[in-house]
């Protein structure tokens, strides 16, 4: 058997360390904390205040007929409550604005920090996850810091005022009405103990859930295409059912709780009146204290059974914030080095020395499998490079790493002789463009999508980078032209008009270095010789690499570069590869077979 001490130890010291760790972000904030203790500290006394006064009028006012005493008793009574009130409204108001200013912040850093992850990270991880963290984990954090925290830090100085109160009025009562402590804090530890446990389970179905949800909802059309949607609806009902056992065994664990406190705070009021009424009747004590003592035991409990209502949120946050903490202690591959410099302005040559990468060092530091072994090339300022080669081969791992998406294992790559690896990844990537065969499209109108190539662009400028790949006659017939709002993921438009919004987006960018990765797989053959014919003009002065499956549109490439089993196998110009009759003049065959003509022509 597993030794379950050391597993609650474990666990114990877990939540110790993730509650300092979430108390650290109040730090910025204590001088509202400070002020709101105060106020909490009022309330409680205030609290503890009227049972005291209610005894005392009992005892001195009501049994000698004092009226006018037991009128300012009364008026004494109602200005304490009225002032625990008012201090009660404020400890709530401050400590609600602590609570949602620290949310805010920690949203903006897990936010920051998954967007400086690299994307080694993303290969490994659920989209689901990610958005589980981000939304469930922050809104059960935001529940107990909204309304817990309040409640927590308010029934603990109540706890405290009410004993001491206890402890002035009548030492022998309150020693007799404290015999249930030791029980209520045993009975506390046990729950404690099983429903951490039981919520950190909570926590992983939920992103289970959300990661099925999101992986359904994207691939939707997939989905009904193959007629899969009761087996879509039978595996998320799986993956629903283990969240909602989950949950169902950690509510069973918890709501156990209240009810033992409700036996425990009987059990106490039973003390009070037999202990309080035999020192009553036998002169010890007078009866406007025991009456006191009936109404603290029950404030007594009050703040308990508080703690205790809020205690599945407590959990639930305990176990979310583990799982924020661990994204947020996530290590950044890659990420400046110490010494890292500005890359100036460049011309664009590309020199990759000796160069292998594996994905497996990414993921866990294990030896690699390499996907590119020794890789060498040499792409001067102005050329266009073809990677082409089969399905698999490390095209796009190669251009990548150009961009430092990944780290490589070994070698070296340089930018007009820089170390990528030597300079700041903002300089790099700024010089840089970057067209994907599946484009992302922001929510917004066209012409913000194209001007998040460069923010600070023109109207005029957003115009004329559309004309230049041929994008503009098709944007100026839409409705509301370059202020058409598009829907998530670019939806109202086609594949190929996509495409070419990517395009002008690039081109606004303005880089040195253009990155193409199956850019026109998604394009027409009429609109791919337009941007091709646009390219010839766009691509001067600049280096670009093409990945390509459809050769046809390699053919002027100044070097084509064949890879295959990891490294370049061939390299040259079309023509030149298809002379040699090596894998490229086979593929190229194969993908004209039916055309020989356009062989022939070509060569």
């Amino acid at each position: 058997m597993r030794g379950s001490p050391v597993a609650s130890n474990e666990r114990a010291e877990n939540s110790g360390a993730v509650l300092r760790r979430l108390f650290g972000y109040l730090r910025p904030f204590r001088s509202q904390l400070l002020a709101a203790l105060f106020l909490v500290a009022i309330s409680a006394s205030m609290q503890a205040a009227g049972p005291a006064l209610i005894g005392r009028a009992i005892d001195v006012f009501i049994t000698n007929r004092d009226v006018s005493g037991l009128d300012s008793t009364m008026l004494l009574l109602l200005g304490v409550y009225v002032v625990g009130l008012i201090a009660q409204i404020g400890q709530i108001s401050l400590i609600g604005t602590v609570g949602q200013r620290f949310l805010a912040d920690l949203r903006t850093q897990i936010f920051a920090k998954v967007q400086s992850l690299p994307l080694a990270y993303f290969d490994r991880t659920k989209a689901g996850d990610l958005m589980s963290r981000l939304v469930n984990d922050i809104q059960v954090i935001n529940q107990v810091f909204s309304q817990g925290l309040v409640q927590i830090v308010g029934s603990l100085f109540a706890l405290v005022g009410i004993v001491i109160a206890m402890l002035l009025l009548s030492m022998p009562l309150a020693l007799a009405s404290f015999v249930i402590i030791p029980i209520m804090i045993w009975t506390t530890i046990v729950f404690a103990r099983r429903s951490r446990a039981a919520f950190q389970i909570t926590r992983t179905t939920i992103g289970e859930v959300s990661s099925q949800l999101q992986e359904d909802i994207t691939g939707i059309r997939v989905v009904q295409a193959f007629d899969r949607t009761r087996e879509t609806v039978r595996h998320f009902a799986e993956h629903n059912a283990a969240n909602r056992d989950a949950n169902v065994q950690a509510v069973a664990i918890t709501a156990a709780f209240t009810p033992t406190i409700d036996v425990l705070s009987t059990l106490a009021t039973a003390i009070v009146a037999g202990v309080g009424g035999w020192l009553a009747v036998t002169g010890r004590i007078p009866v406007g204290t025991v009456v006191a003592f009936f109404i603290y035991v029950q404030q007594f409990f009050r703040p308990i059974q508080m703690i205790s209502n809020i205690y599945t949120q407590m959990q639930a946050a305990l176990a979310g914030a583990e799982r924020i903490f661990a994204l947020v202690d996530e290590p950044l591959q890659q990420q400046d080095a110490p010494n890292a410099k500005p890359l100036p302005s460049i011309v664009g040559r590309v020199e990759f020395e000796q160069v292998s990468f594996g994905y497996g060092a990414q993921a866990n530091g294990a030896a690699p499998d390499l996907v590119l072994r020794d890789v060498n090339l040499v792409a001067e300022p102005g050329q266009t490079i073809a990677l082409v080669g089969p399905t698999g081969a490390g095209k796009s791992t190669l251009v990548n790493l150009i961009l430092r998406f990944y780290d490589i294992t070994g070698g070296r790559i340089t930018i007009d002789g820089h170390d990528v690896r030597d300079v700041t990844l903002a300089s790099l990537r700024s010089q840089m463009g970057f067209v994907l065969q599946e484009n992302f499209l922001f929510s917004g109108s066209i012409a913000d999508n194209i001007r998040y190539g460069r923010l600070d662009a023109t109207d005029g400028e957003v115009e004329a980078a559309a004309q230049a790949v041929s994008a503009h006659n098709f944007i100026i017939a839409l409705p509301e032209g370059y202020n058409t709002h598009l829907g998530e993921r670019g939806g109202g438009l086609s594949q190929g008009q996509r495409q070419l919004i990517a395009f002008a987006r690039a081109v606004l960018a303005d880089p040195r270095i253009l990155i193409l990765d199956e850019a026109t797989a998604n394009i027409d053959t009429h609109t791919e010789a337009l941007i091709q014919e646009a390219l010839k003009t766009l691509l001067q002065g600049r280096t670009s690499f093409v990945i390509a499956h459809r050769l046809a549109t390699v053919r002027n490439a100044d070097q084509v570069l064949v890879i295959d089993n990891h490294q370049i196998v061939e390299w040259g110009t079309h023509s030149e590869l298809l002379t040699q009759g090596g894998l490229y003049a086979d593929l190229y065959r194969r993908q004209f077979r039916d055309e020989p003509q356009a062989v022939e022509s070509s060569q």
